[in-house]
């Protein structure tokens, strides 16, 4: 009977270590299991976060210095195409969406003002000018927001502000929203805050009007505009 009851202890003890033994292994492996997983999820989000980064930088921005408050009334050739600064008319242009090309002139005193200049070949597809406009009205301020075609566009698609410019292929490019959000009215925004808007604004394109003559009386007046603020507010 002892031998019995011993060979049963000891049958017993072997279960329990057997039992304890799956155990030991089942949650090693759930442990892993849930490792892998937090591992897979961090890894995913790193892997969003760095694509996200790459597809928004604007490492490719090229950056221009200008003196602002160059105010004229004759035609200005300018280096850039299109130009990001320097001399310009001493009215502004009318911040809108535009078919038609503007004159550079006009277009330079609104940058001064803080207003992003969308630029397109004449000749991009109807579908892409459509998608362009999208991002155009529906990113940053409206009222500081120019968008023409020009011609002789080294790149399909040219985004500028004063003293930053940004080429682009497609209007879908994330880039061209985060261009728009750090640069219009941004902190290089000589006259922050005045109006692309008002009275004296040119409101026609450059098929409709030449440039305006010096006035004998009372020059363009710029006022703040109620609307303005800083980018990315």
């Amino acid at each position: 009977m002892k031998e019995k009851a011993q060979a049963r202890r000891e049958h017993l003890q072997r279960m329990r270590a057997e039992q304890k033994r799956k155990e030991r292994r089942t949650a090693f492996l759930m442990w892993g299991a849930g490792g892998a997983v937090i591992v897979l999820l961090v890894g995913l989000v790193g892997f969003y976060l760095v694509k996200q980064a790459r597809e928004t930088s604007l490492d490719a921005v090229a950056n221009y210095s200008y003196e602002a408050g160059q105010h004229v009334w004759k035609p200005v050739s300018y280096k850039e195409t299109p130009p990001v600064g320097g001399e310009h008319n001493n009215y502004w242009q009318q911040c809108d969406i535009y078919t038609k090309p503007i004159h550079s002139e006009h277009a330079v005193h609104s940058l001064e003002h803080g207003a992003i200049w969308i630029t397109y070949r004449p000749d991009l597809p109807k579908a892409q000018v459509d998608a362009l406009t999208k991002v155009a009205t529906s990113t940053g301020q409206l009222e500081y927001m120019l968008m023409s075609p020009y011609p002789d566009l080294s790149a399909p698609i040219v985004v500028s502000s004063w003293g930053h410019q940004l080429k682009l292929d497609n209007p879908d490019d994330p880039k061209l929203g985060a261009f728009i959000k750090k640069f219009q009215n941004g902190k290089d925004t000589p006259e922050p805050g005045a109006t692309c808007g008002g009275a004296d604004a040119i409101t026609t394109t450059a098929d409709l009007a030449p440039l305006p003559p010096e006035p004998q009386g009372q020059t363009p007046m710029e006022t703040i505009s109620p609307s303005a603020s800083p980018a990315g507010q």
